[in-house]
């Protein structure tokens, strides 16, 4: 019967589609045994994994068969039935089973590394070459994995070789030939205009719905979906209802709601004088909260942070917005709601915002954006130096102060000296200063300086990379107490997102659990603060700790200045918002879904629960509303 298939002109098209669902068949089981622990099986969900499966790989094929379809359909029998003519359907096939090959490869990388099939990182890592090939090459032995693949894609060629031949065999005249190919053409474009990748939700357990799914599929559904239509995928209520529960949400002693009823724009009044004081924020990449052994760590990664929980303001409960460091930049410059789609950062018109950075300017302040690497990386250069801040990064950093380098930038000791130099100019000229720098370390390869903590570079371990992060952290805190001007600065470390963002469920609160310490010896009290807090309440505490007087567009809380009970924190992925109030978990989703569960904050399995209208009214608000004022110019200084 299959050799049937093969005497036939599309006889190579068949074998494409083989080829496609054999190895995403065992790229399949491999993904399911490294997460096996995770999954929660029955009878019904294995073979619908393998039965869903198997439809995305059919989709997949119908895309990487359309060269092969085109040449059998193009080339006349003449031409077609020569001997020579197999070169090119060889040379095709060589190229589409070594990027079906390598892309297996990387998917299983992926997968270890985020638990996932490819979504938009995927597609991040694809435009910002420089620092992701230079990542691979630093992580993996390239050659031998090249080599293995190549020969690997070789042998399969070899193997099917008599196959692709058979369809020499068999006449076919171009009439009939055509009508074949429009017939073949219908599968790609069904799979285009009809499918889409939530047909893999098949279960509450994202592992079973991850393998369900296809990689290459997800990757060109993460192309092709960078923002998403709010107004169009989700839940939506009347503006002014979103606006004036928004209102009631935000009103503080301090703040007066100017007149639009489509805005949240205040004017925070104090009733003493401001605190000239500088401001130096540390996001620390991937930082999770379980690296620290104050939530459970075990292995001492974090010595010198966890030394510094008593002498500072720490919070015990916050939570970032995102899983990734544009996600978590978003909410540390505009302290808005993640959106759905691409971060704020990475988009197009971003420019001329309401940040912090934009804030503190008006007050006089020096504005830096320091950056170990280059900020040409996820548009941070861009979007930075279009909303006040002025940007540095590795190239500004004189050589003689870096000690290492790797795919990502200099070492963090490197651009914290650097930030030492930028603070002292400030101060020299006289003038107060907000710095804000993104470490880079705590990075696969997970490099660093050799010498400086008791775990070897070359060992290349997570372990490794926030250690020295800590140690370095150390250092520069130490170093900026000798300066003059450190009695009067007040220094922010917090993460910008975990280092794993997938768990058993679609939004697994544990994986966006992370640290925050508000550290000043002479200028703030040491405290745990128990209070929930999200990533988008930072900036508006801090500039609230300044005592400023500032008309704030805001949509994060001045955490002191808010009655109690009425604390929040938002959770997203691309594509599902999550809203966390008295220990309720509401998500969004796509085709206007809304679920309410009770997250276990350990573990991150939820449970359902009866929905609460009043519930869901605040999550559509704060998602809805953070939308609108993106997408009309709320936030925008210039409106």
């Amino acid at each position: 019967m299959l050799k049937k298939i093969f005497y036939h002109r599309f006889g190579p098209v068949a074998i494409v589609a083989i080829l496609v669902c054999a190895i995403s068949l065992i790229t399949r089981i491999i993904l399911l045994v490294k997460s096996w622990t995770g999954l929660e099986l029955n009878t019904l969900k294995l073979i619908g994994i393998f039965i869903i499966g198997l439809f995305y790989d059919l989709v997949v094929s119908g895309f990487f068969a359309i060269p092969v379809a085109l040449y059998c359909w193009l080339m006349k029998d003449s031409f077609y039935q020569k001997r020579w003519n197999r070169i090119p359907l060889f040379i095709l096939f060589f190229l589409i089973t070594f990027i079906l090959l390598l892309n297996a490869g990387g998917e299983i990388i992926f997968w270890d590394e985020f638990s996932v099939r490819y979504n938009f990182i995927a597609v991040d890592y694809l435009i910002y070459t420089t620092e992701v090939l230079g990542n691979i090459w630093e992580s993996y032995n390239i050659p031998l994995i090249g080599s293995g693949v190549i020969l690997a894609t070789v042998t399969v060629v070899v193997l099917v070789r008599k196959k692709i031949a058979l369809s020499q065999m068999v006449s076919m005249r171009f009439a009939k030939r055509s009508a074949f190919f429009f017939l073949f053409l219908l599968i790609p474009l069904a799979g285009y205009f009809l499918v889409n990748n939530r047909v893999k939700n098949i279960s509450n357990n994202n592992y079973v719905n991850e393998l369900g799914g296809n990689g290459i599929y997800e990757f060109g559904s993460a192309f092709w979906n960078n923002e998403i239509d709010y107004n169009r995928f989700y839940i939506v209520h009347n503006d002014t209802a979103n606006f004036k529960i928004l209102k009631e949400m935000l009103q503080a002693p301090n703040a007066t709601f100017t007149g639009n009823p489509l805005s949240v724009e205040r004017i925070i009044k104090n009733d003493s004088p401001e605190h000239k004081w500088n401001v130096v924020l540390i996001s620390v990449e991937s930082l999770s909260g379980d690296y620290l052994k104050h939530f459970g760590n075990k292995e001492n990664i974090t010595p010198f942070l966890d030394s510094l929980i008593p002498h500072s303001l720490f919070f015990e409960n916050f939570y970032a917005t995102g899983t990734r460091t544009v996600r978590g930049l978003e909410a540390l410059s505009l302290a808005i709601p993640p959106t759905p789609g691409q971060s704020i950062v990475r988009r197009p018109d971003n420019g001329d915002m309401f940040t912090m950075g934009s804030v503190l300017k008006t007050k006089g302040y020096d504005v830096n954006y320091i950056y170990g690497g280059n900020a040409f990386f996820d548009n941070m250069g861009k979007y930075f130096g279009g909303n006040g801040y002025t940007v540095l990064d590795k190239r500004d950093v004189p050589e003689k102060m870096v000690h290492h380098t790797s795919a990502w930038g200099i070492d963090d000791e490197a651009a914290f000296d650097f930030t030492l130099q930028q603070c002292d100019k400030s101060f020299s000229g006289g003038k107060l200063f907000f710095n804000h720098i993104m470490t880079v370390s705590n990075h696969r390869p997970y490099t660093f300086p050799d010498g400086r903590i008791d775990i070897p570079s070359a060992s290349q371990s997570v372990a490794g990379g926030v250690k020295y992060t800590d140690y370095a952290i150390n250092k520069f805190l130490k170093d900026a107490h000798q300066k003059p001007w450190f009695n009067n600065t007040i220094f922010v470390i917090v993460a910008d997102h975990c280092s794993k963002s997938a768990g058993k469920t679609d939004l697994p609160v544990n994986r966006y659990h992370i640290p925050c310490f508000i550290y000043s010896p002479l200028l703030v009290k040491p405290n745990i603060e128990q209070r929930l807090t999200s990533q988008i309440d930072l900036v508006p505490t801090v500039l609230g700790m300044l005592n400023l007087n500032y008309t704030s567009r805001f949509l994060g809380y001045d955490i002191f200045k808010t009655p109690a009970g009425r604390e929040r924190a938002f959770i997203s992925t691309y594509q599902d918002m999550g809203y966390i109030r008295n220990g309720k978990l509401v998500i969004l989703s796509p085709q206007k879904k809304i679920e309410m569960v009770i997250p276990n904050f350990i573990s991150g399995i939820t449970s359902k629960i009866s929905h609460e209208k009043a519930l869901e009214n605040e999550t559509v608000a704060w998602y809805q509303g953070a939308n609108y004022l993106y997408k009309s110019g709320g936030y925008n200084i210039k409106k």
